[in-house]
């Protein structure tokens, strides 16, 4: 059994089938997250929400990779850590055990995050039923301790076909929705807070950079001029090129 008044997360493992403790937290905090202060404001207006015992959203972060959804999640956690905030991160593979994850915390004094990055479904796939219940309940309500946080690379958590919407039709005046588009609106929908990611700007990236190398001494012109070469090659400006470049050049190179 898991002691949650001094465990702060736990990823589910499902050969195992429990929950095991994670003993070395990211230890991101929420300011090192620069070019998505909108999509923080918003993220912890509901956090606070959800630990004061007021209703709050469950909550979809998609968009570009590398932007900082995944890491917004860790930082939550480090801010919120002591306020009673927990996180149980479980792959899309897993939802299935859903019901008796849920059913091992609603009766605990913390509060949760249930946590699955990279989550998307494919056309005809049937994991994402036991979420639905999550979300918005069954005959039995979801437990007010208990929220649901994703990222994903679609908006819809769905692939999107042009075939679906040339099936859409306009009937008296109002869009009706092919049963395809349906399905897949109805599972987004069921997020009340949908934050949206996009590919940063050059001088996000170089600010980025400039947060990895405070202490820099050298001519900061050539850093960033190195640090563009790195992006080009890895074609993508954002944050996960950002630490890569860090990783690579930061001892002893310049």
């Amino acid at each position: 059994m898991i002691d949650w008044n001094i465990t702060y997360a736990a990823i589910w493992r499902q050969r195992q089938g429990f929950l095991r403790p994670v003993k070395l937290l990211d230890n991101l905090r929420l300011d090192q997250l620069l070019g998505i202060e909108d999509q923080k404001q918003q993220a912890v207006a509901n956090t606070q929400r959800f630990l004061a015992g007021l209703p709050a959203n469950n909550v979809l972060l998609w968009g570009a990779r590398g932007t900082g959804k995944s890491s917004l999640i860790k930082a939550l956690l480090n801010n919120f850590k002591f306020e009673g905030l927990r996180v149980i991160e479980i792959d899309k593979e897993d939802l299935i055990y859903l019901p008796e994850i849920v059913d091992n915390i609603r009766d605990k004094p913390q509060r949760f995050i249930i946590y699955c990055d990279d989550l998307s479904f494919e056309t005809g796939e049937t994991l994402y039923k036991p979420l639905k219940s999550l979300l918005e309940g069954s005959i039995e309500l979801p437990p007010d301790n208990v929220l649901f946080y994703a990222t994903s690379n679609r908006r819809h958590l769905m692939p999107e076909y042009m075939r679906d919407n040339l099936e859409t039709q306009l009937i008296g005046g109002e869009v009706h929705y092919s049963d395809t588009v349906e399905e897949r609106i109805s599972l987004s929908d069921r997020f009340g807070l949908k934050l949206a990611f996009y590919p940063h700007t050059t001088d996000t990236y170089l600010a980025i950079i400039d947060s990895f190398f405070p202490e820099f001494t050298g001519d900061r012109a050539e850093l960033h001029k190195a640090a563009l070469d790195f992006a080009h090659q890895h074609a993508a400006k954002n944050g996960r090129t950002a630490k890569q470049f860090y990783i690579a050049h930061a001892h002893p190179l310049l």
